[in-house]
């Protein structure tokens, strides 16, 4: 009963206090992608396991509650203080990233993201051009491309599984260029493909503070007020929770992902004062992704999903992703699983 009480705690303080879990790690402490990580019969421990039940309740209410007339409430206050960002949507995605592209061109050294250096006298040039196109709807999709390219040389230099922190990029191209060419993807809205893109990124990114917390433990040290009194690695997995249930449920439905949408933005932002210009610049793209979906009043679906298969849906994803990182991991880098 204890490690219950203590893990409800820890899920609902951590979302006040994670923002060491929103600032990216790689940005700020040492970090070996090839290193070993913790076996799955220490990730999946008690403390895990009630985390995960507490994350499914949670879940399983928020979707309970938008179907009432409360979710209907806080669906109209939500239209309400997101009409005037709804109307400049596409506006605001365009400037944020070019301020996010101007802002690497002039630190310099930068493919897409703080940890990802680069040498080449090409990616500058490249970078700039991306936020010139961007200056214009009918060029945007040029900008795409440059993405695109940025995205597969950090492949080339970095490796597939590094990147696979960062489908987010790929999925604001995809953005970018299917709202210059006023299309769809094969009837998905062009805002759902970035938001499925962020949603795995958060999901991929929460499995390595469960396989990595070491990596976080410096910056809990140099910030200790952060943890809000719990030991760091019981932090570090209810930050990896709380990360991965936020995540999942921007592929959710509309109250349940803009409710979602709302706390990661909080948690993005404050991390933003916490740790300065840097993280400011590196996840600005990912805050106005955020934004738009908080800011997406589309009618719900007539098809709306049943309230349980919400819990199905968590423990699945959960599953697949730690299977795909510590699966992935071994058969790229010889690493073992358990």
């Amino acid at each position: 009963m204890f490690l219950f009480a203590k893990s409800i705690a820890g899920f609902s303080f951590c979302i006040l206090g994670t923002r060491a879990a929103s600032a990216h790690v790689k940005w700020f402490s040492a970090y070996d992608v090839a290193g070993q990580p913790r076996g799955l019969e220490n990730v999946l421990c008690q403390d895990f396991e009630l985390l995960l039940g507490v994350a499914l309740l949670c879940i399983f209410s928020g979707c309970v509650v938008e179907r009432t007339s409360l979710g209907e409430m806080i669906t109209r206050s939500l239209n309400r203080f997101t009409e005037g960002l709804l109307l400049h949507t596409e506006t605001m995605v365009r400037a944020i990233c070019g301020f996010f592209f101007i802002s690497l061109w002039a630190v310099g050294g930068i493919l897409l993201t703080p940890e990802l250096k680069t040498t080449s006298a090409l990616v500058g040039p490249l970078q700039l051009a991306i936020a010139a196109g961007l200056l214009s709807r009918r060029t945007t999709p040029l900008s795409a491309a440059g993405i695109v390219v940025l995205f597969g040389l950090a492949v080339r230099d970095y490796g597939a599984f590094h990147l696979a922190d960062y489908p987010i990029f790929l999925g604001l191209a995809a953005y970018l260029a299917l709202t210059g060419l006023q299309k769809n993807l094969f009837g998905v809205q062009p805002l759902d493909v970035v938001r499925y893109a962020t949603a795995v990124t958060l999901m991929w990114a929460s499995v390595e503070k469960w396989a990595y917390p070491e990596w976080s433990f410096p910056l809990l040290i140099e910030h200790p007020g952060i943890t809000l009194g719990f030991n760091n690695e019981f932090y570090m997995r209810a930050a990896g929770m709380i990360e991965f249930t936020l995540a999942f449920a921007l592929a959710w439905t509309p109250l349940v992902r803009r409710v979602a949408a709302a706390v990661l933005v909080e948690m993005f932002i404050s991390a933003c004062f916490e740790f300065g210009k840097l993280d400011v610049i590196g996840h600005s793209a990912i805050i106005v992704v955020f934004v738009a979906i908080l800011s997406d009043q589309r009618p719900k679906e007539t098809d709306t999903p049943a309230a349980w298969l919400a819990p199905v849906g968590l423990c699945a994803a959960l599953t697949a992703t730690l299977f795909a990182y510590y699966v992935g991991h071994a058969a790229i880098f010889n690493t073992t699983i358990l």
